[in-house]
């Protein structure tokens, strides 16, 4: 028979390996994940490129009031128990209120109490906004090997409530940090706002719809800025470029030229693609009095007119009037 002491021992063994066992499964990644093993700490540039541009999107281009341009860019450093945004899943107040009015307050408080709860944001980073489609803005950030995660967005500005961004990109792989990561970006609709046009009134969605990605056919609506039917896909409209800065007795430095090209990065074109827009016209309107002598045959009319001119090799527009013959109603 086991003594009272021998069984307090043991129990006081079964306590500390229960223990040890919960701490080390409180480490580990969510939704089997690998788990980063490179050295704790590293250090980022991060580069976003406009690539919005009247060539690659003709349709509805904004060119004043405003003209197409791109909020600050707003993201975190984290671990798999934090999301920023999803695709199909329900955006936060923080980030209805940046993708609707570029706000960022609310989403960095939401952000601020993730680290300070959950202990699952090492950084904040941000960038300058930038004035045009087409243009940079840059900035450095922190990841460590618990927070190697890495979520961002920027505002389409004009828009109901158009972001690009990057969902949970990994700078980690396995017992290495990556050198460098290039992402080309697409358009999202934060499902909050249910305007078709870049330059739209606000128009709420009740009920609050999820995330979802906009595309050459989706919405399939024709006045939806974004709806390209002879595109497979749309051209890109941003990309964003991650270096690792490597840490000399100076300070962190980029890496050493020949890293470039090398790792993820996707190869730009020569130029930027230029998107077939086709024209499109208004329905005919009534026909107009039929006119002419008596006894004879008169003509009438009808007309339309251009909705949208064509671009880039799209299809030209029809003839904007027709006529028919009649008989007339009060020959003279």
């Amino acid at each position: 028979m086991e003594t009272p002491s021998a069984a307090v021992t043991r129990g006081r063994v079964l306590w500390a390996l229960l223990l040890a066992t919960l701490g080390s499964s409180a480490g580990q990644p969510l939704g089997g994940e690998s788990m980063c093993t490179a050295q704790a700490l590293a250090r980022y540039s991060i580069t976003f490129t406009g690539k919005w541009s009247q060539a690659s999107f003709p349709k509805q281009y904004p060119l004043f009031r405003p003209p197409a341009q791109w909020s600050s860019l707003l993201g975190a450093a984290h671990s798999s128990d934090y999301s920023m945004w999803r695709k199909d899943q329900y955006v936060s107040t923080g980030l209805r209120d940046f993708a609707e009015r570029g706000e960022a307050w609310a989403l960095m408080r939401e952000i601020e109490a993730a680290g300070e709860k959950l202990q699952s944001v090492h950084a904040v980073f941000s960038a300058p906004a930038v004035p045009s489609g087409t243009g940079q803005t840059s900035t450095e950030l922190e990841v460590h090997s618990r927070h190697s995660l890495v979520s961002f967005v920027v505002r389409i500005i004009p828009s109901p409530d158009w972001f690009v961004g990057v969902d949970s990109l990994d700078l980690c792989d396995g017992d290495r940090w990556r050198e460098q990561v290039a992402v080309d970006l697409y358009p999202y609709d934060a499902g909050t706002d249910s305007g078709f046009t870049f330059s739209s009134p606000n128009f709420a969605t009740i009920p609050q719809d999820t995330v979802t990605e906009i595309t050459a056919s989706s919405p399939s609506h024709p006045a939806n800025s974004f709806y390209y039917p002879r595109l497979k896909a749309l051209p890109p409209m941003a990309r964003v470029t991650l270096m690792r800065l490597r840490q000399g007795p100076r300070g962190f430095a980029p890496p050493a030229p020949d890293l470039v090209g090398r790792g993820n990065e996707i190869v730009d074109s020569l130029s930027a693609p230029e998107t077939p827009l086709d024209c499109e016209v208004s329905l005919w309107s009534s026909w107009g009095l039929c006119g002419g002598p008596c006894g004879q045959l008169g003509s009438k009319s009808r007309t339309r007119y251009v909705r949208v001119q064509p671009a880039n090799q799209g299809a030209p527009c029809p003839e904007l009037e027709e006529e028919a013959e009649c008989v007339p109603d009060n020959c003279v």
